[in-house]
């Protein structure tokens, strides 16, 4: 897909730094509460994958929101393409694309006027406008539906049409949540091949997900978060080996326990 350099003509913006940079981040969310982040650290390198996982609970969502820049943190720094993301938000978050586990459509707009409508929230317009909705049509094998409603869409051509809404803009980071719930095993294989290509173009993103086989598949690196804090960091193939481990899931429960984390 095309991507967006509208930003990166502005100063403070480097599309060559370092994509994302987040450390120290601390948050709660009440007084008296346990922190929902206890000094998280992260990095993001170019065109890397980085997988966000952990239990229910773990700081993943409050992680995510920080670092998309819909939420202050009580303490830390947050530095996206060597901009000081928490002092200037509004001039990195054209740069930003978020593809939310919720479904973030109209049902009664076509998968066209979708597109359209979160194309123009991020300032395109006129011809622009139109040639990046074709794009991402086309990127997640929508275009011979444009004019459906989006109501009338299976769950997994409703999870596409959602990943199009998030790259409509052309984004350089995409933050990713769960974006396979719930699909069939071909749409689940196009969405994955996808992102593969998204990284191929240099696109950074943060990958949350529940399957260790997606992480596994997907990730560069990945962060095992428990109790507000990183518990694990590294490649896949690295961290199972340090911990004797045959597979990602294996190495997730030994970090983070079996007990079920419910609420």
């Amino acid at each position: 897909m095309l991507l967006d350099d509208r930003s990166s003509r502005q100063a403070n913006i480097d599309l060559d730094a370092v994509p994302l940079e987040a450390t120290g981040l601390v948050h709660d969310y009440s007084h008296g509460a346990a922190p929902a982040l206890r000094g998280l650290d992260v990095r993001a390198g170019r065109g890397e994958i980085v997988g966000l996982l952990g239990p229910n609970g773990a700081g993943k969502t409050t992680a995510v929101s920080i670092m998309s820049t819909l939420l202050s943190p009580r303490q830390g720094r947050l530095r996206i393409f060597g901009c000081d993301a928490l002092a200037r938000p509004g001039l990195v978050r054209p740069l930003l694309g978020i593809v939310p586990q919720d479904i973030a459509l109209y049902p009664s707009l076509t998968a066209r006027e979708n597109l359209t409508y979160f194309a123009s929230l991020q300032g395109l317009s006129g011809r622009e406008l139109a040639r990046r909705v074709d794009e991402a049509l086309s990127f997640t094998n929508l275009a011979d539906h444009a004019q459906r409603r989006a109501g009338t869409f299976s769950g997994g051509m409703q999870r596409r049409l959602n990943l199009s809404a998030g790259l409509v803009h052309g984004p350089r980071f995409v933050f990713l949540d769960e974006p396979t719930a719930g699909v069939d095993t071909q749409s689940r294989n196009l969405i994955m091949e996808r992102l593969l290509a998204l990284k191929a173009d240099g696109v950074t993103m943060l990958y949350t997900t529940h399957v260790m086989e997606e992480a596994q598949r997907l990730c560069d690196r990945v962060i095992i978060m428990d109790h507000g804090v990183a518990v694990a960091q590294g490649a896949p193939g690295a961290l199972l080996s340090e911990h004797g481990c045959a597979d990602l899931g294996e190495l997730y429960l030994a970090l983070t326990g079996r007990a079920l984390r419910d609420g």
